[in-house]
């Protein structure tokens, strides 16, 4: 089994699949609408991309912008629906009032998800305290990944989060991966790297004329060579 860096990138559609695989890309976060950061996309959207690329999807959970909820139920449905299509990786994440994890929804959402492996997502970053997020989410079933840039102003502010979050591997709450991302750079690599994160997750950076045009396998292959330099 490859021991390399975990590369994932989002994709909008079959094409922006088959130019991240091209490019080198180990998963991809499925999405829609980027305006509102990122939603559920369709289940024709899903088997459209499961049968344009074989690398694993993880599929987001969620129905508006912002970090909560909404409406559960149907989140819930979505997820079912997606599960029925034959998807098996999930991304979600939603924080309450007070700024912990939504146990209610979260749990709902995950229970419909019926043991499948999930990505919390950069809610991590606005929560109220995020070693608290942590322990309350440390015994949901299929949780591995927590998709953060350390900080909500993202990687810059947050490289000294990420690098102590990093050294606390294998403790209560810190089992998942560290998945880095939100204004992520090449330039954050070394430092990263250097303190054992291994996974690594792009959007924009994979767009260089923007959301409105095509990913560019090109800069995907550009990142998978510095993270696996």
């Amino acid at each position: 089994m490859s021991k390399r860096a975990l590369l994932e990138v989002i994709a909008l559609d079959a094409e922006d699949a088959i130019a991240a695989q091209a490019g080198g890309a180990d998963r991809l976060e499925l999405v829609t609408d980027m305006a509102a950061d990122g939603l559920t996309p369709s289940r024709a959207d899903f088997a459209a991309i499961r049968a344009a690329v074989d690398i694993p999807l993880r599929v987001m959970l969620r129905v508006a912008d912002g970090f909560a909820a909404g409406d559960v139920d149907e989140l819930v449905r979505r997820a079912r629906e997606l599960r029925a299509e034959g998807a098996d990786e999930f991304v979600l994440g939603f924080l309450d009032e007070a700024g912990g994890a939504d146990l209610a929804a979260v749990e709902a959402i995950v229970d419909a998800l019926d043991g499948c492996r999930w990505t919390f997502h950069r809610a991590i970053d606005r929560a109220a305290d995020r070693d608290a997020l942590r322990k309350q989410l440390a015994d949901l079933p299929g949780l591995d990944t927590y998709l953060t840039a350390g900080a909500a102003g993202g990687v810059d502010e947050g490289l000294p989060t990420l690098v102590g979050e990093a050294a606390r591997a294998g403790e209560p709450g810190y089992e998942p991966r560290i998945l880095v991302g939100g204004g992520l750079r090449l330039e954050h690599l070394a430092r990263l790297k250097a303190a054992g994160l291994d996974a690594f997750h792009i959007g924009g950076a994979a767009r260089p004329h923007g959301w409105g045009r095509a990913l560019s396998a090109e800069s995907v292959a550009t990142w998978r060579a510095a993270v696996d330099a």
